[in-house]
């Protein structure tokens, strides 16, 4: 079970209305999730919680062009295709699966600095310390700089610490019952946007943010 231990102030209704969405910089790109959340583009990003690698695949979906999707060669657990075409084509997908774990940041910072793929996604067994954080956002701000494309760089880590230094952080798991599919979200980190939780449901055009009322705490499952 996963008790929701956010204390009452990351979820208060000024958080949860009118400041809800995240408000990027005029000067910065950023990417639009579900019509109303944005990532900034050039900075480094993290999903945690059990529908970390379907958070990835959203955001995607929000891009166009290829996906560099770096993994550790030892995993068992790899992308199914059948699973990914509903939200993107999986011929967008460009597969890296290092022997080593030095390797992962390794090729994480040179497909960051190359500023060739819009989104770069990497997994890995732990968050790493905050030096390799600063890295990989030097490393995407560098791509900028140079006119390449402003890269977003998306961790998937296990959670629940999560890494430090991130521009924003994101827990994500299903919420499925017997009548219906869905799945829980939220905001845990961000640098200009308050914590906030919704829920997302499929709909016609795809998935559909339902901002949740602040309650006190919740059960949580990492």
């Amino acid at each position: 079970m996963y008790n929701d231990s956010m204390s009452t102030h990351l979820l208060t209704k000024a958080g949860l209305q009118a400041g809800m969405l995240q408000h990027t910089s005029p000067t910065r790109p950023s990417v639009t999730l579900w019509q109303q959340l944005s990532l900034a583009q050039g900075r480094l990003h993290e999903a945690i919680g059990p529908a970390r690698r379907f958070f990835a695949l959203q955001v995607a979906a929000a891009l166009s062009g290829p996906v560099m999707w770096i993994r550790p060669r030892w995993q068992i657990d790899q992308l199914n295709p059948d699973g990914m075409r509903p939200w993107m084509d999986p011929g967008r997908l460009i597969d890296i699966a290092p022997n080593r774990p030095v390797d992962l940041l390794w090729c994480a910072e040179e497909v960051l600095r190359s500023g060739t793929v819009p989104l770069m996604v990497v997994e890995l067994p732990e968050p790493p310390g905050l030096t390799p954080i600063r890295r990989l956002h030097l490393a995407a701000e560098a791509a900028m700089a140079d006119g390449a494309h402003a890269p977003i760089g998306l961790l998937l880590t296990p959670g629940p610490e999560g890494a430090p230094g991130i521009e924003t952080r994101w827990f994500m798991r299903p919420d499925h019952s017997k009548d219906r599919r869905r799945w829980y979200l939220e905001r845990q980190r961000a640098r200009t946007a308050p914590l906030a939780a919704w829920h997302l449901n499929p709909d016609k055009t795809g998935l559909k943010l339902q901002p949740i009322a602040d309650t006190g705490p919740r059960v949580r499952t990492h």
